[in-house]
């Protein structure tokens, strides 16, 4: 029997929603693609691109439209912050240190795993430094917390966000209404990882399946084809965090 949408049961993000989805319906028009293919129920890492600041809103009021409650693995600072870190603790957001271990971060997603919570993992790590927007490397954390927890890792892809704020922008456009699409895949084949020892290798291997995947998805959303190489900061000798334009 199919649950019901985890975003019908009282919780903490009850009143978030009351106050963030009625003015993004305003700003935006946004198509969702194969929302069935998230998971009802369960835990999974849902593995999006990112090219703007206002991603998270814009796929976490998407995920809670198909019927999931969103969590994120967050920066920790924001915890701190008055109201705000009260709103990220109380809807079960995952606090993350700046420049902290890889697997600090992933102890404390182990929550949000063991009680059937999906978790919005960028795989890309940052705004990707692609100059066309196609997402660039990407980094191992999606797969290996996928991997060690034996839990799906769904694509998915978005565009249009780029007219709601641009690219490190910090103002929202509020109209023209943006036009966003975001569209869900199967999930990642990462049978052939299962029993391997989670090295290096493995994780950058099943890594790129699944920035193939989301990289499929967004060429279908955009109508053309991404670069052939995929665009690595560390290869343009460029700094992986902050701004680069």
């Amino acid at each position: 029997m199919r649950r019901k949408p985890e975003k019908t049961t009282p919780s903490a993000f009850w009143p978030v929603a009351a106050l963030v989805v009625p003015p993004l319906r305003l700003i935006t028009r946004i198509r969702v693609i194969d929302g069935d293919k998230v998971p009802a129920s369960g835990a999974f890492v849902l593995a999006p691109n990112h090219y703007s600041e206002i991603d998270p809103v814009v796929m976490g009021y998407t995920l809670w439209r198909v019927g999931r409650a969103p969590r994120f693995l967050a920066k920790a600072s924001l915890f701190k912050v008055p109201v705000v870190g009260a709103v990220l603790r109380g809807t079960g957001q995952v606090p993350v240190e700046r420049g902290g271990r890889a697997s600090t971060t992933l102890e404390a997603a182990q929550e949000l795993v063991a009680k059937g919570r999906p978790v919005i993992v960028y795989p890309e790590g940052s705004l990707t430094r692609d100059p066309g927007m196609w997402p660039m490397r990407g980094k191992t954390g999606a797969v290996r917390l996928a991997l060690e927890h034996g839990i799906p890792v769904i694509p998915a892809a978005h565009w249009g966000t780029q007219h709601l704020m641009a690219r490190y922008g910090k103002k929202i456009s509020v109209f023209p209404p943006a036009k966003i699409t975001v569209k869900f895949g199967d999930p990642v084949d990462l049978s052939a990882y299962r029993d391997r020892t989670l090295d290096a290798a493995a994780l950058s291997e099943a890594t790129e399946l699944v920035m193939d995947a989301v990289t499929d998805l967004l060429e279908d959303l955009r109508g053309e084809s991404a670069p052939a190489e995929r665009w690595d900061p560390k290869k343009q000798g460029q700094s992986e965090t902050g701004r680069f334009e």
